[in-house]
Order: structure tokens, then sequence, then C-alpha cells
């Protein structure tokens, strides 16, 4: 075999692996800082990688797999997906995903990422940024030769941005805009604005109505620029980063907020909702809670105030302790 087809068939054995992490659950931002380097580091890492996960997920709709595998990290038999990348068994599929890879690659440069309620995504972007995208969110992308333009519809995304000075990296939230060069920061899009909360080097923001008051905001603060009157005061926000951004790691940290706040947290990512009593609505938690938990976040929050849990359907309701 020569070099070439060598160094090909290595490529297309750590993209089968990568595909393989990556389906084992929500991977860590090392884990994607690490895959968005492979991939930077040649336009065919970027080609083999699409080309995997397009067949790891031809898999499931051409109904390859056994119905009942329980652990596709640890392939049992000729069945596992892995085994069949790795082996090449794609067969008369692979010609049915050429177009599936194109829009693919196409998507990496120009599209949309859209994640239902209780969904958080992270997603490298073919720059070599990054993007963790919350639940229940609309971000829209357009990475052009001269700019690198995001718009975020609703909801909130953490951008990890590679530094790159010939092409800004501007993200739209309604009225409110954002410019980084090589940073990483949070934005997200409210009723009347947007929060941003910057994690490392300077951003700029602004609104479209008042371009002469643009704000720098640097690391470890954060701004609430709003749709009519701009940017508000920056405030220190180093002691809440990892807090605020618990929701990266599908968490949610409380840390003295209202019940009737946690409430409004918990309900953005559950079809389950949570209801606070008037009279308990003021009272305060501490704690970490996965975002997917809401009845534990109940539970907690009735042994601390001494109030009592009553479930009905996908209503979880917090009364005061005398109620039954």
């Amino acid at each position: 075999m020569s070099a070439k087809h060598t160094k090909a068939n290595m490529i297309d054995e750590r993209a089968v692996a990568w595909v393989c992490q990556l389906d084992k659950g929500e991977p860590s931002l090392a884990m994607l800082s690490e895959l968005n380097a492979w991939l930077a580091e040649d336009v065919r890492h970027r080609g083999a990688f699409l080309r995997a996960e397009a067949a790891w997920k031809s898999f499931d709709r051409l109904g390859i797999l056994a119905s009942n595998e329980a652990d596709v990290s640890e392939p049992q038999g000729w069945l596992s997906r892995r085994g069949m990348l790795a082996a090449g068994v794609l067969g008369a599929a692979a010609a049915s995903l050429a177009t599936a890879v194109t829009v693919a690659f196409t998507w990496s440069e120009r599209g949309q990422i859209l994640t239902p309620l209780g969904e958080i995504r992270r997603v490298p972007l073919s720059d070599g940024s990054l993007v963790a995208v919350n639940t229940n969110s609309e971000l829209n992308i357009a990475l052009k030769s001269d700019l690198r333009d995001l718009a975020l519809d609703k909801g909130e995304v953490w951008f990890e941005v590679a530094k790159d000075r010939n092409r800004p990296f501007l993200v739209s939230a309604g009225d409110v805009r954002v410019r980084a060069i090589g940073t990483a920061f949070s934005v997200r899009r409210r009723d009347d604005g947007a929060d941003v909360l910057v994690t490392e080097g300077v951003v700029e923001t602004w609104t479209v109505s008042s371009e002469d008051r643009k704000r720098l905001v640097s690391a470890g603060s954060k701004v609430f620029v709003s749709d009519i009157a701009g940017p508000s005061t920056v405030v220190d926000a180093s002691m809440q980063i990892d807090r605020v951004l618990a929701w990266r790691d599908g968490e949610i940290a409380l840390d003295g907020e209202t019940l009737a706040d946690a409430a409004e947290e918990f309900n953005r990512y559950n079809r389950r909702k949570i209801f606070i009593d008037p009279t308990l609505s003021d009272k305060r938690l501490v704690g970490w809670f996965h975002t997917n938990e809401p009845e534990t976040f109940a539970h907690a929050a009735a042994t601390t105030v001494g109030a009592v849990v009553v479930t009905n359907g996908d209503e979880i309701h917090l009364l005061p302790g005398a109620h039954l």
C-alpha cells in the first residue's frame, strides 16, 4: 500500500474514532477543543469526519444496527457501528451519502442550529471556533471570507472564537451587536435586549440605534444590553461565571436564587413544569442540579423550606407544608 493510501486510511480511522467518542454522550469542552484542533490541521480531516458522521447516522436510518445494541463504545461482533465503519462496510449506501456529506460541509459555512426544549449542543465550526447552544435556541451562521456573521434569534449561546483578525466575529441578538476577534463569551437573548458575559479576552457591544455608544467588556465581566437604551453599566461577574455557564455541562447552579427564579430556570429545559406557591416564591436555595431533574430540585427545595411536593401529570407543585 502506498504512503498516500496509508495516510488516508489513518485519517479515516481517526475520524471513525472521533465519531465513536462523540456518540458516547455529551463531550467535554476539552474533547471538543481537541477535535476542533484536529479538524483544523487538514481539510482532509474535515472531509473524513463528515463522511464518518454521515455513515454513522445512516446505519440507524437503514436499519443495519441490531435494535438491542447496548453500548456502541464497546463493539460486540461485526454488527457494531465502529466495526462496520472501520471495515468500510458502507456498500451502496456510500454513494447515497454523497449529498448528505456535501450538505454537512456547506452547513459548517452557512446554516442554522436549532435546539429543542432540553437539548444542549456543542458544535465546532469550520473556522476553528466552537459554539455551545443552550436549550430552545436558534442560531444562524454565515462564515464569509471577510466576516463571521452569527444571528441569535432566541435562546443562549456560548462562543469560543478562533483568532482571525481578517474576519471579525459578529453576533446579532435582536438589535444587540457583539463583536470579537479571538475570545470567549456568552449571549442570552431576552425580550428587551441581551445579557453578555465574557469569559476570555474582550468584546465590544452596542445596539443598532446607538452605534456611537459602544462599550468594551473584558473577561470576568457582564453587561445587559437593552434594545432601546444600549449597554448598561458593566459589572464584575468573575465569581459567577462557572455558575452562570453551568448549563454547558447540563447543570443548574443555584447560589441564593429565589425559588420562583429557580423554577423559571428549570422550566426552560423541561416539559414538566414547576409551580411555586406565592408564599414560597421568595425563599432561597443553594445547590447544583441536573437540568433534566426538576423533581429532584423540587424535593430538595421542599426539604429546605419545609414545603411539600405535589405532582399532577406534567405539573410539579411546591406547596406550604400545612397544605396536606
